[in-house]
């Protein structure tokens, strides 16, 4: 199915959205967007991880036969990606060089390496917002040798790319995803679910097989979100990250903006005010 191509306010967004569940763990400070935004609207934001990462022991990441130190750039396609490696590199023993280059799907991506490195002092890469942004970035460097550290349940598009076009790399698998177990869940009846990959739509499904979209708003961050959302013949109502909304909790703002203007006119119409 496509987007909703309902108007504001009208069909599937006419009921206002009081409850939203968001399939990442709950952020540790109390300082969040999500939290103002449940205060600024008066919502319920729950909070729960869908996918369950499980890293992949030093014991077997030497099994793989990857020298971390033969490499002379890492490809970071998520923050997950980001802590295992470093972990692996901690274990390992292993001190990045200075002249270790880095190459980011995102700016988000790059500023959670700030947890490890200090970006000043290091060579850093950094795509606009999807895949096919870094491979333009990685075309200008053919000459480095790069790892790509990353999950088994991982897309093929880098690796395809990258043999396209006669790069040196390789992969590493550094931590394995899993559907997390959902079963202390009675339902997910909320007016928004929030995804922020592919693999927490297979979770939905794995964990409730008879699921209907009805009216539940669908909010996917990222193209291959969007594209699992619409693959799995649901309705994608918010998508993140666009121009005018970077983030997951931007874009929700803007829809619940949108669409209660919308709820304020048709009020306003009724009592006989086109003004409001």
């Amino acid at each position: 199915m496509a987007e909703s191509a309902d108007k504001p306010g009208t069909g599937r967004h006419a009921k206002r959205i009081s409850s939203i569940l968001v399939t990442q763990p709950k952020p540790t400070s109390d300082v969040s967007p999500y939290f103002a935004i449940a205060e600024k609207y008066g919502i319920k934001v729950d909070f729960r991880e869908f996918i369950d990462v499980q890293p992949v022991s030093y014991k077997d990441f030497r099994r793989e036969k990857v020298n971390i130190s033969e490499f002379t750039a890492v490809i970071f396609t998520s923050r997950n990606a980001v802590d295992h490696f470093f972990r692996i590199c901690q274990e390992a023993k292993l001190e990045m060089p200075a002249e270790m280059k880095y190459f980011c799907i995102s700016e988000q991506t790059a500023n959670y390496l700030q947890k490890y490195i200090v970006l000043r002092k290091r060579k850093l890469f950094v795509g606009q917002r999807t895949a096919a942004d870094l491979f333009e970035v990685i075309k200008k460097h053919k000459g480095e040798n790069f790892l790509y550290p990353c999950s088994d349940i991982r897309k093929d598009d880098l690796p395809v790319f990258m043999r396209a076009n006669n790069l040196k790399f390789s992969e590493a698998v550094i931590y394995h995803t899993v559907a997390s177990d959902l079963s202390d869940l009675s339902d997910v009846k909320y007016d928004c679910l929030a995804f922020f990959s592919p693999s927490g739509i297979s979770s939905l499904f794995i964990n409730f097989p008879g699921f209907v979209q009805d009216g539940t708003r669908i909010a996917a961050f990222g193209p291959t979100t969007a594209k699992a959302v619409i693959d799995a013949g649901l309705i994608l109502d918010i998508e993140a990250p666009h121009p005018n909304a970077p983030s997951m909790t931007g874009a929700i703002e803007a829809y619940i903006r949108q669409h209660t203007q919308a709820e304020v006119g048709k009020t306003s119409q009724k009592n006989g005010n086109p003004n409001g």
